[in-house]
């Protein structure tokens, strides 16, 4: 080590004028031990700066570099871990901690020596040293104090001992070394004199020492004459003190005995209090009043004051077993006797709890079927509000039952079940008889006006059942209710057969009251179900207590351990939740499962007497399903009449397919005029009714697709039945039924149609131009020809003034044919025209007069289009027509009159 400082003296710190005090090899902790050594120094020139250097050595070679060095006024705190055991490992705090670990401990000593005495030099006790033990700190080497002060300081530097012997001079000495300096003014010019005189001067203070000690003996003789009197008294005194202690050790072991007895006292009352809480807490919790157990034994059921004691008495029960029983408590005869007695009292009301209610059931059904028959002639379904009221002074039993005793509980909630849907099951069914028999009279009323059909009731009840029986297969024409409907009247069959035909997708036989009656006894159906329906599902989730949260914890049914239950997690209550939801859904499903069947086979016998019928079910089903999911979109009547919806959706789809398959299958007279097609008409008639059953509908974008499909099916079919006709021109088809179609649309102002609208009245007017240019023809035809080849020549470069100068197209050969066409003949041919007009237009339509102003406006286009021509190419030729505009307006105006 000795060799390695000197190295680093030379090479590191006598190039930058520092002396080397203190080195000590070192390693960083808890990382790989990479050495270098840290080193304490000096600067040789003043102001003195003391640093801690450290020196690596290098990779490339044997020589060590300088890495890092920081002021030592910078470090706050020296940390030597351990003041009392050897142990290498300190921090250095500077700007952060640095801990190192030293190759020995007698290294990281005197280094941290070295730095406590450069600090009590330079720094004035700046540094704080923890775990350094104060001997280390406070203790100066002698042989420091033996050597001469100018003995070990060297040019290169000197070590830690030249540093020792160098004091610095405080204030006051400087003072006084100043002050005899100038007493002797010869001092620095003749030292040796300076130095005599001191010496001297010493030699007189040393006498004076001498004698003033020689003069002191008598009076040290006499102090120690009175310390020898102060040891006497001190022995007696002691003597004294131990006669003393001798005494009190009797009073000592006599208080310990008596502490002793007061903290055993202090034990034996703290454990009588625990013992008195312990017995205090079973008797609060574990005692039940015997008002209670006769009531769980003996009480009521019956009475309202019976059944509000029974539930006080199964509450305390409940709070009784599932008390928290401390350790130790289970080991106790009498707990587990108490709890034997709370478990036999559980089951015995248990018991007597489901036998009670099941009674219930069975008397409030016989009460039930009671009023049963009142409700048959009406259409309305008993209310089950009693027995719901009567049941519900039971609910917080039923709670408790389902805490204590699942499987009761469960029993008793499929034992319900059974007998609600027996009771529902037939409540319902005849409650859909007599809406199948007032919704079947309604088309029987509206065949009377032309037939008289008598009907016995239980032959309708009967066709109805047969129809319930075979609800999808109501497709055809040739049903038994169509047969039932035309009995007694073998003389008008066949127009009976014809007005119950339901392929006939127009129904326009059907009086309108009979649809509204309809359509009330379908509403009064739906709004008959659906309070029935909320109020079970509200009754069985009040008397059952599901979907609620959980206010009691669920006791265990273990007879042995009482019923203890620990609170269940998040997760558990998320699970309980939806298994409680399920359970709803399926009471409701098995109670009512006769709902949905019954409204298909209502809804089937709906669309059987009137395929328009569909409109209707589909407003009311849609606003009753709407209404429903805003109550409870996971309800059972949410879900069934979702259900329904769907069927009935189909129904309305097949009515439309069905108008558009007879637009497909329309056949026309071959001999008879087409005039206004049936499916244009029924269209119509559709049209108009869906807007009065739509308004305001919530499924409106239904019926928008269906106008689509229809209008578009009407475009197709009217070309294909145009393009067939022989009697009627094309044209004339195709204007009349546009006509029609637009008159329709724009009266019904249906937006989704606009654009259809618009294209009905494009076509109506093509057709229209169309028919009267071919019908109107060329009245004027060889006056037509003649100026046809006059545009021919001016086609051709010939100039219009010089077009009578051509030998065919002169003005004597225009005379000619001018005088061909005399207003006694114009009016004759158009006479003739406006008959084969007559004929042509159907008489619904009124568009004769449409037509024929048409035909007046274009023949007088005509003729101001050859006195143009006569005009241009005959200039000043005094040509003219052999009748005027005038002429023509008359000739119109009296062949529409006369007509």
């Amino acid at each position: 080590m000795t060799a390695i400082k000197h190295s680093l003296q030379r090479d590191i710190f006598t190039p930058n004028d520092e002396r080397l005090l203190s080195i000590v090899n070192v390693c960083k902790a808890g990382k790989k031990k990479k050495n270098c050594f840290l080193c304490a120094t000096v600067t040789t020139e003043r102001p003195v700066q003391v640093k801690v250097v450290k020196v690596k050595k290098s990779d490339k070679g044997d020589f060590y570099k300088r890495q890092m060095a920081w002021e030592l006024r910078d470090l706050t705190e020296v940390d030597a871990k351990d003041a009392n055991k050897e142990n290498p490992e300190f921090d250095l705090h500077f700007e952060k901690v640095y801990r190192w670990v030293a190759s020995s401990t007698a290294e990281k000593n005197s280094f941290i020596s070295c730095i406590w005495k450069l600090n009590q030099r330079y720094l004035r006790k700046k540094v704080e040293f923890v775990n350094v033990s104060a001997q280390l700190l406070e203790e100066l080497p002698k042989a420091e104090e033996s050597v001469p002060s100018g003995e070990n300081q060297s040019v290169a530097g000197g070590d830690e001992d030249a540093l020792d012997d160098y004091q610095e001079l405080n204030a006051r000495e400087e003072q006084d070394i100043e002050g005899m300096m100038e007493v002797c003014e010869y001092a620095i010019s003749n030292a040796e004199a300076f130095a005599e005189k001191l010496s001297s001067e010493l030699q007189v203070l040393d006498g004076a020492n001498i004698q003033s000690i020689m003069a002191s003996e008598k009076q040290v003789n006499i102090l120690m004459h009175l310390l020898d009197e102060a040891l006497a008294e001190v022995d007696t005194i002691e003597g004294k003190l131990s006669s003393y202690e001798e005494m009190l050790q009797s009073v000592k072991e006599q208080m310990d005995q008596i502490s002793q007895s007061n903290r055993i006292i202090q034990i034996s009352s703290t454990n009588n209090h625990k013992l008195l809480g312990e017995i205090e807490f079973l008797v609060n919790h574990m005692d039940l009043s015997k008002g209670h157990i006769k009531a769980l034994q003996d009480g009521d059921l019956s009475s309202p004051k019976g059944i509000e004691a029974c539930i006080n008495a199964s509450e305390a029960l409940l709070q009784c077993m599932n008390v928290a029983l401390r350790p130790g408590h289970e080991k106790l005869t009498a707990v587990k006797q108490q709890q034997q007695l709370f478990c036999e009292l559980r089951d015995t009301f248990a018991r007597r709890l489901t036998n009670h209610l099941n009674n219930v059931f069975v008397h409030q059904g016989h009460d039930q079927s009671s009023t049963l028959a009142q409700n048959t002639a009406e259409l309305t379904l008993p209310k089950h509000h009693p027995l719901h009221r009567d049941l519900l002074r039971y609910a917080k039993l039923m709670e408790w039952l389902k805490s204590t005793q699942r499987e009761k509980y469960e029993g008793l909630s499929r034992t319900y079940v059974d007998y609600m849907t027996r009771l529902y099951d037939r409540e319902i069914k005849d409650f859909f008889e007599v809406a199948k028999i007032k919704m079947a009279g309604t088309t029987k009323e509206g065949k009377n006006k032309f037939a008289t059909l008598p009907r016995k009731e239980s032959a309708l009840k009967q066709e109805t059942e047969s129809l319930h029986g075979s609800s999808g297969k109501l497709t055809g024409s040739t049903s038994s209710l169509n047969k039932l409907a035309v009995q007694g009247s073998n003389s008008r069959r066949s127009q009976s057969s014809s007005l119950l035909d339901m392929g006939n997708m127009s129904a326009s036989d059907l009086d309108v009251a009979d649809r509204t009656k309809f359509d009330k006894i379908f509403e009064q159906v739906l709004s008959e179900l659906e309070p029935l329906c909320l109020a079970e599902q509200d009754f069985i989730i009040k008397f059952f207590k599901l979907q609620q949260q959980p206010a009691l914890a669920q006791a265990e049914t273990d007879d042995t351990d009482g019923a203890i239950q620990t609170k269940p997690s998040a997760s558990e209550h998320r699970n309980s939740m939806s298994n409680e939801k399920d359970m709803v859904r399926m009471m409701m499903t098995k109670i009512f499962a006769c709902i949905e069947m019954e409204l298909n086979s209502l809804i089937a016998l709906g669309d059987k007497i009137d395929t328009f019928n569909s409109l209707y079910m589909l407003v009311k089903m849609s606003h009753h399903v709407w209404t429903a999911e805003n109550v409870d979109p996971a309800s059972y009547l949410s879900t069934t009449l979702g259900n329904v919806l769907v069927t009935v959706k189909r129904n309305f789809d097949k009515c439309i397919f069905g108008q558009i398959k007879q637009m497909e299958e329309v056949k026309i007279s071959k001999k008879s005029k087409v005039g206004i097609l049936p499916f244009v008409t029924s269209f119509e008639e559709f049209a108009e009714l869906a807007e009065t059953i739509f308004r305001n509908a919530e499924r409106r974008g239904d019926l928008d697709k269906a106008y689509v499909k229809l209008i578009r099916a009407i475009f197709t079919n009217v070309e294909k039945v145009a393009n067939e006709s022989q009697k009627t021109p094309r044209d004339v088809v195709m204007m009349e039924n546009f006509h029609h179609i637009f008159s329709t649309l724009s009266r019904l102002k249906i937006s989704c149609l606009e654009a259809e609208r618009r294209e009905a009245k494009h076509k109506y007017t093509d057709y229209l131009q169309a028919y009267v240019i071919n019908s109107l023809g060329q009245p004027l035809e060889k006056l037509n020809h003649f100026f046809e080849g006059v545009e021919a020549r001016v086609a051709q470069g010939v100039r219009e003034e010089e077009v009578s100068y051509q030998l065919a197209f002169n003005k004597q050969e225009l005379r000619k044919v001018i005088k061909e066409y005399p207003g006694k003949e114009v009016k004759k041919g158009l006479d003739n025209l406006y008959k084969k007009v007559d004929k042509h237009l159907c008489e619904e339509e009124s568009l004769l007069q449409v037509v024929w102003h048409s035909m007046q406006d274009e023949f007088i286009r005509q003729y101001k289009h050859f006195e143009g021509l006569i005009g241009r190419c005959y200039p000043g030729s005094g040509i003219t027509m052999e009748f005027t505009i005038q002429d023509m307006l008359e000739y119109f105006s009296s062949i529409a009159q006369s007509h």
